[in-house]
């Protein structure tokens, strides 16, 4: 995107995960004339690199890929990516609807490889805006690389989609750099590589990624001594029966928006079990069998503290001193590493907003994404994975974003007048 700096864009897009890979995938598919571009923070496409554990597949249907829900013949369908790599015929074979999470993320690789319009290692710091008398007309948005870079890019529009970010609890935020205490999303890159024969390790969670993390730590060769600390009576299953799973059908956002907000917000505490602080039932299983094989033993290096709450947490030289309080009382454990499974929080970075706030009218988005602003403020600003309590619990997950992106799409077209079509190159 070596012109991205030459003259505005009409929309630039912050963030090329899954959703903005989405948005890129729709308007090709639309023959969009719009000049979109795309910054991303990352070096390189990845997704959830940190997570590619062994054996871990994915908890939706691959027919809930970037575009089948919307165009079932497209090209960039997870089946067209199956024939492209010569392993359809086999991927069927297994008779399953879930993939491995490290082949899902080969297809969103896939995809990303067959768009040269995203700016990799371009971390936003913020969007300004760009006056012509009493209205702005522009955006200037601002990014810097790893290696302090500093670029300036003009657009029309913009669609935040940067991900949700690591969620630290309070207790654990002093940890930060200790070097001691890292969350899931570094395991890969930062755990695995510092694990030692009969480390003390504790995981911080019930939901799957802590889960994950336990029953990986728990296959290792270097056999640390694991403990999972959950605040629960045990780990949960996630409900994904048939009629519970229609929540996430696209068509409910609609139901969903029109709803109260109180309505809506009860709503969205009665389905947490099918999304937050929950494990798939086969990784429970795992997870049940390994700690009775291990009874079976007579060993006790993995185990459980249910019903029991982090305090606080200190460094104490080369470990991390845990005050717990659980069924037994308070107590105190030290651990050589502890891993954070506590999830991710997705909240707009009001920073990279901050120069914006005199034009913004409300904080959460409208029906089609789009921020509300003040009628002098002429760009659109759509958000992607930041609308739960107005959208649904579906918001933040693979579910809508084949239509959520067209939905966008067509309303950054609409704001142009740029009917769709040609065929984009």
């Amino acid at each position: 995107m070596s012109d991205m700096n030459a003259q505005p864009l009409d929309v630039i897009g912050i963030g090329f995960g899954p959703s903005n890979l989405a948005l890129a995938v729709a308007l090709h598919e639309r023959g969009s004339r719009l000049r979109a571009g795309f910054l991303e923070a990352k070096p390189a496409f990845a997704w959830h690199p940190d997570m590619m554990l062994a054996g871990t597949d994915m908890q939706v249907s691959f027919l809930k890929d970037l575009v089948s829900l919307r165009n079932p013949c497209s090209g960039f369908s997870f089946l067209s990516y199956l024939h492209a790599k010569g392993r359809l015929s086999r991927f069927i074979n297994r008779k399953t609807f879930f993939p491995s999470r490290e082949e899902f993320n080969d297809y969103l690789g896939w995809i990303a490889g067959q768009f040269s319009n995203c700016q990799y290692d371009s971390r936003v710091t913020g969007i300004e805006p760009v006056q012509k008398g009493d209205r702005v007309t522009h955006l200037a948005v601002h990014s810097q690389s790893a290696e302090g870079r500093q670029s300036r890019h003009l657009a029309r529009n913009v669609v935040l989609a940067p991900g949700g970010k690591p969620h630290w609890p309070e207790a654990f935020a002093p940890l930060r750099d200790s070097g001691r205490v890292f969350h899931t999303n570094d395991y890969l890159s930062q755990v695995v590589p510092r694990l030692k024969p009969g480390q003390r390790i504790a995981v911080i969670g019930a939901g799957q990624s802590a889960a994950e993390v336990f029953a990986d730590l728990a296959a290792r060769p270097e056999q640390p001594r694991v403990g999972m600390i959950l605040r629960g009576r045990a780990i949960k299953p996630s409900d994904d029966t048939p009629f519970v799973n229609e929540i996430f059908d696209p068509a409910q956002t609609d139901r969903f928006h029109g709803l109260p907000e109180e309505t809506r917000a009860q709503t969205l505490h009665s389905l947490a079990a099918t999304n937050y602080a929950v494990t798939d039932a086969d990784l429970i299983e795992h997870i049940y069998e390994t700690l009775y094989a291990q009874d079976v033993r007579g060993d006790n290096r993995l185990g459980l503290l249910a019903e029991t709450r982090v305090q606080e947490a200190q460094q104490a030289g080369a470990q991390v001193r845990l005050q717990l309080s659980g069924p037994s009382g308070p107590q105190i454990a030290a651990y050589d590493l502890v891993v954070l499974g506590t999830g991710y929080r997705r909240a707009l970075d009001q920073s990279v907003l901050a120069d914006l706030s005199p034009w913004q009218i409300a904080q959460e988005p409208d029906r089609d994404y789009r921020l509300p602003m003040k009628k002098t403020f002429e760009p659109g600003i759509f958000v992607q994975g930041f609308s739960e309590p107005t959208h649904g619990l579906s918001d933040t997950l693979l579910s809508v974003l084949a239509l959520r992106s067209d939905e966008i799409a067509q309303q950054l077209e609409t704001l142009h007048g740029s009917a769709s079509a040609i065929a984009a190159e």
